[in-house]
Parts: C-alpha cells; sequence; structure tokens
C-alpha cells in the first residue's frame, strides 16, 4: 500500500517545471522542423520522436519515484560498473556519426552510454562523501577515490570525442567536492592540477576541436569555416530582438542557415522567434528549476539524499549554462544539449531520470529525523 505521506509531499512544482520545459522543447522542435523541411527528410519528424521520449521519460521518471531512493546508495557501484562497461563497449561497436564514436544500437534505438555515466557518477561520489563527510572537510590523500571514479569515464569519454559530456563529467564532480567542503590546500593543489592539465590537453585535442577554441576567440577568421555555428547563431538570436519574429517565422532558421538548430542551437531558433522576452522566460524556468533543485538538497534531512540532489542539479545547472553560453558565444561550441528542450533521446531519459530521483528525494524526506 502507498504511504498518504508520499502523496502529500509529492513535489508539484518540480514535476510543473519539468512538464512545461518539456512542452515548449517539442514546440520549438516542431517549429524547427516545419520552417526546414532538411530536418525532417533527414531525421524524421524530430519533434514527433521527442514527444515519444518525453513520454516514455515521463515512465523512467515514475519508475524512480515509487521505490526509497536510498536503495540507490546500495547499488551505487553496480550502476556505475555497467556505465563503464556500456562507454568501453562504445570504443568497439560504437556508432560513429560525424566523426565521434559514441553511440551504441540495440536493435531500432541508439543511445549514449555518456549520459547515463552523468547520474552514476553522482550516485558513486554521493554515496562515498556522505559516508565520509566532515566538518573540516576533504584532504588530498582522502579524494583520490573520487579522483579515480572520475577521470576513468572523462578518459573514456574524450576518446569519443565528446568534448562537451566530459566537461560536464567534470563538473558535475567538482560541484559536488566543493560542496561537500575540502581543505584549502587540497583545493589549491587540485586547481592548479586542472589549469595545468587543461593546457597540456591542447595538445591532445582534435584538430577540429581546435579550430572551435580558436573561432570563439575570432569568429571571423574563418567566417564559412569554423566560426559559421557561432556566427549565424548570433545573427538568429540578434534578428529575434524584443518580441521575436512569430512563430515558425524564423529566417535563420527556415533558409538552413542556423547549423544543429534541432540539438545543440535549438535556443538560437526560440529566441529568433520568441526574443529576449521569450528566450528570457525559457533560462528563467531553467533557473528556477535548478534552485527548486538546491532547495531539495537544503531540505533532505540525510547525507546522501542531500549531496545526491545537489550532483543531479548541478548537472542540470551546467548543461543550461554552457548551452545557452554557446549559443550567445560567450563559450566554444563543445555540444551540449539543453536539458529537456534539445532533440535527443538520451538526453531526455537522462534529465528526466534524474528529475525523477530528486522528486523521490524530495516527497521522502519526511522519513528522516533532524
Amino acid at each position: 500500500m502507498i504511504d498518504r505521506r508520499l502523496l502529500q509531499h509529492f513535489d508539484w512544482i518540480l514535476l510543473g517545471f519539468t512538464l512545461v520545459l518539456g512542452g515548449i522543447g517539442i514546440l520549438t522542435l516542431y517549429s524547427a522542423a516545419t520552417a526546414n523541411a532538411d530536418i525532417t527528410v533527414i531525421k524524421g519528424p524530430v519533434y514527433l520522436k521527442q514527444s515519444y521520449w518525453f513520454a516514455l521519460g515521463t515512465g523512467v521518471m515514475i519508475l524512480l519515484v515509487l521505490f526509497n531512493y536510498r536503495w540507490l546508495s546500495r547499488l551505487a557501484l553496480p550502476i556505475y560498473c555497467l556505465s563503464i562497461g556500456l562507454l568501453v563497449a562504445v570504443l568497439f561497436v560504437g556508432k560513429e556519426v560525424s566523426g565521434s564514436q559514441r553511440w551504441l544500437v540495440l536493435g531500432p534505438v541508439s543511445f549514449q552510454p555518456s549520459e547515463l555515466l552523468k547520474i552514476s557518477l553522482a550516485i558513486m561520489l554521493a554515496r562515498y562523501f556522505s559516508e565520509s563527510v566532515t566538518e573540516k572537510g576533504f584532504p588530498l590523500r582522502e579524494l583520490w577515490k573520487p579522483l579515480i571514479w572520475t577521470l576513468i569515464p572523462f578518459a573514456l569519454i574524450v576518446k569519443q570525442p565528446d568534448l562537451g559530456t566530459s566537461l560536464i563529467v567534470l563538473l558535475i564532480a567538482g560541484s559536488m567536492t566543493i560542496f561537500v567542503k575540502i581543505e584549502r590546500r587540497s583545493l589549491l593543489c587540485l586547481t592548479s592540477a586542472g589549469i595545468i592539465g587543461s593546457m597540456v590537453a591542447w595538445f591532445f585535442l582534435k584538430e577540429y576541436q581546435k579550430q572551435r577554441i580558436l573561432a570563439f576567440l575570432d569568429p571571423q577568421g574563418d567566417p564559412l569555416g569554423a566560426g559559421y555555428h557561432i556566427i549565424q547563431s548570433k545573427i538568429a538570436v540578434g534578428s529575434g530582438l524584443l518580441l521575436g519574429k512569430g512563430f515558425l517565422k524564423g529566417t535563420q532558421n527556415a533558409l538552413s542557415f542556423l547549423p544543429e538548430q534541432h540539438t545543440d542551437f535549438i535556443f538560437s531558433v526560440l529566441a529568433e522567434e520568441w526574443g529576449f522576452l521569450g528566450s528570457s522566460v525559457v533560462v528563467l524556468l531553467c533557473l528556477f528549476m535548478v534552485v527548486w533543485g538546491l532547495s531539495i538538497a537544503v531540505r533532505s534531512k540525510e547525507p546522501f539524499g542531500t549531496i545526491l540532489a545537489l550532483g543531479l542539479t548541478s548537472m542540470i545547472f551546467w548543461q543550461v549554462l554552457i548551452n545557452v553560453a554557446m549559443v550567445l558565444a560567450l563559450v566554444p561550441v563543445v555540444g551540449v544539449p539543453l536539458p529537456l528542450i534539445s532533440y535527443g533521446g538520451s538526453s531526455m531519459l537522462v534529465t528526466m531520470g534524474a528529475v525523477g530521483i530528486l522528486l523521490n528525494i524530495s516527497m521522502r524526506r519526511f522519513l528522516f529525523k533532524e
């Protein structure tokens, strides 16, 4: 029998944010596919596919609400090992698209294991930190396990290559580590190592990745090549002005000037059609969702729930921040989807799964004493 208290504590506000953003995503994809026939020809009716993924994601969300989230702590290692195994499988039997080998194919369905890794890493780190939390903060000698758990998937994802997802993995781990507090000396050591590592990483980047970074610094240096994405995105966003051109009336999208308008640059389509006001509403909805996720972390009455909620919320936050900043040419193009809005089944299922876990933590906080 279902405990009535679970229904009384159900988080309708978080569910509302999720449904609204998912609906906006499907509507924007309809515009992108209808105004640009090339997408429909190549991808099929993406808005219908996204609707199916959203419905399936809702099912995943419901399943993750039904059991006590504390079970995830016990299953953390198997879930993490499964994710690593899938990432290894991608290197050998993964499907290659546009020079990147990121997908596993199961019959008619393909998915990105790197998306699942985001949640599994958050669960793994939440278990470790919750069992070892200290007021003084973690010294460097106690961070070697989280560091290994983070660097293994990071290296596997970089190998695909997928710079955007690998960056999100580091940011999730970094956010959770800072939240549980580490010693100042340890923080300085890790920060220095990160800076040096990023400088060394330049020599291991693919040529197209280097071109994207150089294009970010000087888009006009190669306006028809590496700088094309950024230039066209800025034109689309700027042409929307205050109120936008109207639904289905975005010219950058319709004339195929805007690349990847149904995935990484879906926000450009939205900004062109709905202008500054419309796009600001979407950004605010995303930020409200993040703030609400943080409030779930604060209101949780036990360490594992608090740290896990923080990790999942940081996953959503960093993806929103990087995607919008990328579209506005504030950061290099790294291929990060906008949660619940960009087209993609793997991203949709993982985001809905994260929402399901957050709902679970929120509605079961009364089970734990202060």
